[in-house]
């Protein structure tokens, strides 16, 4: 569910005061308290464990899988006929069976992990990078610019608060169908409907830290403006960034997996792909349901995980959380 342009501005400004807040009255420093938070949260462990599993899947398991991806044996073998209704389901060699195309379902569904998380980390990465830089140049406009400062944090924010004004997936959607079905299409459609979110938050933080005692005495020696703004600022703003990176993650799973299945993906299908799975398996969901579940069902556990950790990320960071 998409939350509405000024529900999610309050929010992502709300996540932003968590940079004001570094050490504790008895000198314990907020990211080694927040991992001590993060041990004790259970929602933070499951999340961890979710993820842990869903990466080892990606990176070790295409090299163990006991099918290539590729192989239409169940073709070969005579055993599928999907224009004749018959995919058969799991059994002793094929444990969630074939596809449409006789292919084993397991092991795509298994390469197809690989290649949901570096879409997604490669989509996080670009929202990253220009929502950060877009940002930063905000935050440290307004908070050290003066005058002129302001002015150019106006421009930049009232683009930024027009994308933030979009539905995410309709954006997405949208540059998706610009540049064309396509595996690179679908990371820059999904990184561009993050960099909003990441500028907005960042210039919240800076603007934030350019208020706090640390900063008026690095003014007051004389340091540069420039200096203070990528020396100071910004390594102490990066929390809330971080913290959004991880819940990024699991909404660009879903954006890619939702871009592929509406035919705006890689329309190449013997590249697995766990939203393009989806899209295969529509017509024949009366055959064989299980085609559609799988995927389904592997792209909502991950989403969770990412959703559970950066969750407890967040609480984790909140002051008003802090004992």
């Amino acid at each position: 569910m998409t939350l509405a342009p000024g529900r999610k501005k309050e929010k992502l400004d709300r996540l932003a005061e968590l940079s004001a807040v570094h050490d504790d009255e008895r000198g314990v420093s907020l990211w080694r308290e927040a991992m001590g938070r993060l041990r004790r949260n259970p929602a933070a462990i499951v999340g961890a464990a979710i993820l842990t599993v869903f990466v080892l899947v990606a990176v070790v398991g295409p090299f163990l899988v006991p099918y290539a991806p590729t192989d239409t044996i169940g073709v070969r073998e005579g055993v599928v006929r999907s224009g004749h209704g018959i995919i058969p389901g799991p059994s002793a060699d094929h444990w969630l069976g074939y596809d449409h195309q006789g292919r084993d379902e397991f092991s795509r569904l298994v390469v197809g992990a690989r290649q949901t998380l570096i879409v997604g980390i490669v989509s996080t990465l670009i929202g990253l990078t220009i929502g950060v830089l877009l940002g930063g140049v905000a935050g440290a406009a307004a908070g050290l610019g003066g005058r002129w400062g302001r002015a150019v944090d106006n421009v930049i924010m009232r683009i930024v608060d027009m994308m933030l004004s979009l539905p995410s997936l309709l954006l997405a959607v949208s540059v998706a169908a610009l540049l064309g079905p396509s595996l690179v299409t679908v990371m820059i459609a999904v990184g561009v409907v993050s960099v909003p979110i990441f500028a907005r938050l960042l210039r919240g933080s800076m603007i934030a830290q350019a208020n706090r005692d640390y900063v008026l005495a690095s003014s007051s020696l004389g340091v540069r403006k420039s200096k203070i703004a990528i020396s100071h600022i910004l390594p102490n703003s990066l929390a809330p960034v971080i913290v959004q990176a991880t819940l990024t993650l699991a909404t660009a799973i879903i954006e890619v997996a939702a871009l592929s299945f509406l035919g705006l993906g890689n329309p190449d299908s013997a590249i697995p792909e766990w939203g393009l799975m989806l899209a295969d398996a529509q017509q024949y969901l009366g055959i064989r349901p299980g085609l559609a579940i799988y995927p389904a069902v592997a792209i909502i556990i991950t989403a969770l995980g990412f959703t559970l950790l950066g969750e407890a990320m967040r609480e984790a960071l909140d002051p008003k959380l802090r004992r």
